[in-house]
């Protein structure tokens, strides 16, 4: 007994709490009890900060004032009545009404923080119908967690993180959008570098870029006072889980007073954005009715967007919302660099507005809703120097005016998960590297400096109007060992007909020998 109290001590408390959620497949779907788990993290952390909060003003001879919400949220710490304390909640733990306890716990916290309005569940618990013995099992091994024991370590983050991560992984195909994979979040923030001024997601799932751009800023030693972060998500359960996330951290944002579409309900039609982080969803076919948004003023001065795929809505959507030296970088689906129509008119006029940066094409397996390869985006409405400074470097930028970087990181990356990939912290150094080099190059010509085999090339808008405004990076890449002239379809079918042959000559031997067997008198 003593060595199993130690071997669960010694296991990584967000290891120990899957194991635990996991008790509760065959009641309810993964998809669902993401939202019971990380409902109850939630209000564990939110009552131990309370509880610290409320020490500290007795202590300090504030006794007077311990029920005062004012107190509380001069701190940026949320008030709790009784009812909405985690010691309440794990005293009635073996009660058969233990779902409504929580719901009621929830529901008192969110109407007395103003901040939380919309973010936590309503009556879910309740309507779950989970075993109240199952749920009280959960209490118990969320009660192990000291959510303030390591402030450095964001305890609480950490395993946010790890669930959100499991969650998606466990969802699998079609679902799991709720969640970018971290490493290529931070691909992208370390490539942008969101350091000061308003940060914008138009499609946020539960929240994962803005998590990493406060990362970001805080490794750089800068002020996360100095962004504003706003956001849209089209799914009510993610848009609580964003709220929530981003709750437990400290971060203030606005994501809208609801869920809404994004390109139908826009949340901040008047935002002008200095950085954007986005994931959206890939393909999206009939994200508008034949007649609908035709004058929509986001696509102004470009053709409307194909209302049989939302990719360039959305990169319509986010042009329209940076400011004037602002930054994107998001993930499209690889039909979008050489689609034909209004995409391809769109394109065109997007490289000849010298708004395309860079494009880089990313390995497959990395997403776990969809094992095809996917590209990161960036667009850069700047057209002159500026001086950046990030922590304690000075960096001198340049638009590189009628330029764009590819890069193919195909060959990059390390295994996650058994059959997943995920860039390692040497990748995401060496690509970022790569592009600020590029970005800060004072050389007039810089093919040569740039133009690697198998791995990036800085091609001019000449060179890309003479293929046509595609930007597929191997029409530019030089590849040692590839050709990219080869008819993919056209060899696969050689190779399909070549072992037709192969297995039809191997059936004509087994004929053969089995009639000389016969011959001899032998059945086989």
């Amino acid at each position: 007994m003593a060595k199993n109290a130690k071997e669960k001590q010694e296991k990584p408390i967000e290891v120990s709490l899957w194991e635990s959620a996991n008790k509760l497949r065959g009641s309810v779907e993964p998809s669902e009890y993401k939202h019971v788990v990380l409902g109850l993290i939630f209000l564990k952390f939110v009552s131990d900060k309370f509880e610290e909060h409320r020490a500290k003003l007795i202590a300090d001879r504030k006794e007077k004032y311990v029920e005062m919400p004012e107190f509380y949220n001069m701190s940026n710490v949320f008030f709790l009545e009784e009812i909405s304390r985690w010691n309440y909640i794990k005293e009635k733990a073996k009660q058969d009404d233990l779902a409504l306890i929580i719901d009621t716990a929830l529901h008192t916290i969110e109407k007395n923080n103003k901040s939380l309005k919309g973010a936590l569940p309503d009556n879910y618990f309740s309507r779950l119908g989970l075993e109240s013995s199952k749920l009280a099992s959960l209490i118990d091994e969320i009660s192990e967690i000291n959510t303030l024991k390591d402030k450095e370590q964001d305890i609480v983050g950490r395993v946010y993180e790890y669930f959100l991560s499991k969650f998606a992984l466990a969802e699998g195909k079609g679902k799991g959008e709720f969640y970018t994979p971290k490493s290529i979040v931070n691909l992208i923030a370390e490539m942008i570098e969101p350091y000061k001024g308003i940060i914008y997601d138009p499609a946020c799932g539960s929240g994962g870029m803005f998590v990493q751009s406060i990362k970001f800023i805080e490794s750089h030693h800068g002020n996360k006072r100095e962004v504003s972060i706003y956001g849209q998500e089209y799914t009510n359960t993610t848009y609580k889980l964003a709220k929530m996330n981003l709750a437990i951290r400290g971060i203030s944002a606005n994501l809208g007073a609801k869920a809404a579409n994004t390109f139908s309900d826009d949340q901040h039609k008047d935002l002008k954005a200095d950085y954007i982080m986005a994931n959206p969803p890939f393909n999206q076919k009939d994200w508008r009715a034949e007649d609908e948004l035709i004058d929509d003023p986001r696509w102004r001065g470009y053709d409307v967007p194909p209302k049989s795929n939302a990719n360039y809505g959305w990169i319509l959507n986010m042009a329209s919302k940076l400011s004037e030296n602002g930054v994107a970088g998001f993930i499209l689906a690889n039909g979008a660099l050489s689609g034909g129509g209004e995409e391809y008119k769109i394109r065109r006029k997007l490289i000849e507005n010298d708004l395309v940066e860079a494009i880089l094409v990313l390995p497959q397996n990395m997403f776990y809703t969809t094992n095809i390869s996917v590209t990161l985006w960036i667009l850069n409405r700047n057209k002159t120097k500026r001086t950046v400074q990030v922590g304690q470097e000075v960096r001198n930028y340049r638009h590189r005016k009628g330029e764009i970087l590819f890069m193919d990181l195909r060959q990059m990356g390390e295994p996650f998960e058994k059959k997943f990939t995920q860039f390692s912290i040497n990748d995401i150094q060496q690509v970022t590297t790569t592009y600020h080099d590029w970005q800060t190059s004072e050389l007039t010509n810089i093919v040569e400096a740039f133009n690697q085999a198998e791995y990036c090339y800085s091609a001019s808008h000449e060179e890309i109007e003479a293929k046509d405004f595609s930007l597929v990076p191997s029409k530019y890449i030089a590849f040692k060992n590839r050709d990219e002239n080869i008819d993919f379809d056209e060899k696969m079918k050689t190779l399909q007909a070549e072992f037709k042959e192969l297995l039809q000559a191997e059936e004509g031997s087994k004929k053969e020998l089995l009639n000389v067997f016969k011959s001899l008198g032998y059945e086989l």
